[in-house]
């Protein structure tokens, strides 16, 4: 048996097609986790497929955040203007 560290999403399985995190917007990518916990709580058959979720929950949960850290550092950056401005 091989193990491959790559996603599950391989050539020859009946798997869906998932996006890559990185193409994702913060909506998206949070609506999707939202859906992979759920999907966790309730248990996988498989050990392998509760992996997969896990990876997958991984890289939204780090989708999002960089959403979030993008966001920050734009609310940050206006508001610094905006003070420098009022100035």
């Amino acid at each position: 048996m091989t193990v491959s560290n790559e996603p599950s999403a391989s050539a020859g399985t009946s798997a869906p097609t998932v996006a890559d995190p990185a193409s994702l917007s913060f909506e998206q990518a949070r609506d999707e986790l939202v859906r992979v916990v759920a999907e966790l709580e309730q248990g996988a058959p498989t050990l392998e497929q509760s992996l997969t979720l896990w990876e997958r929950g991984e890289a939204l949960a780090a989708r999002c955040e960089e959403w979030l850290v993008g966001a920050k550092r734009r609310l940050d950056a206006a508001r610094s203007n905006a003070e420098e401005g009022g100035r």
